[in-house]
């Protein structure tokens, strides 16, 4: 039982109020160009990355990604290996507590396909001062394609929270220009 019950039983029937009926129009106009505006500025924004993810058991990404190591590693840097694959191959990246691995060295300019997975707990990637923020979950493995535009180093943080050395969990990508470097 309502506290004020409508004048009318079958209040359904009831023309709509013409200040109702504006609203309405208004939000669901609001609505349409939103959800256009998102498709759009995905396309034409470049802000937002196309990813793919798929399953892939943990084993597997680990010897992926040692592969590659195994394959371009061109140094050490504080007991992590930098790797510098070739333009356009796959680059892994793989996530476990504490840290990110390898360390990535790629060429300006050039595309990459990055595969990100992590061997444990969830994990974020969050390129810095790039704005990729990207959700890493065990056995699942994310790949987009990147194409680096600006020589650097490029943090990488974890954002979400994945145990008591959360805090230390960052890993590098140095992007290098090679046509610089051979005239020097």
């Amino acid at each position: 039982m309502a506290i004020t019950p409508p004048s009318e039983r079958i209040w359904w029937k009831e023309p709509i109020a013409r200040v109702e009926l504006i609203w309405i129009v208004i939000a669901f106009t609001w609505g349409l160009v939103m959800f256009f505006m998102m498709i759009y500025w995905h396309g034409a924004g470049e802000q937002n990355l196309s990813s793919e993810a798929y399953q892939i058991k943990a084993e597997v990404f680990a010897e992926r990604t040692q592969a590659m190591i195994d394959e371009h590693t061109v140094r050490d840097e504080s007991g992590f290996p930098v790797v510098h694959p070739p333009a356009g191959s796959d680059v892994y990246m793989m996530a476990r507590l504490y840290q990110w691995s390898p360390i990535l060295e790629l060429e300006k300019d050039q595309t990459y396909r990055l595969h990100l997975s992590s061997l444990d707990v969830q994990h974020g990637f969050s390129l810095q001062p790039v704005n990729i923020n990207v959700q890493v979950h065990p056995d699942y493995e994310m790949v987009m394609t990147i194409r680096p535009d600006q020589v650097g180093e490029y943090g990488v943080v974890c954002n979400e929270f994945c145990g008591l050395g959360h805090h230390l969990m960052v890993g590098k990508i140095y992007v290098v220009d090679r046509e610089e470097q051979s005239d020097e």
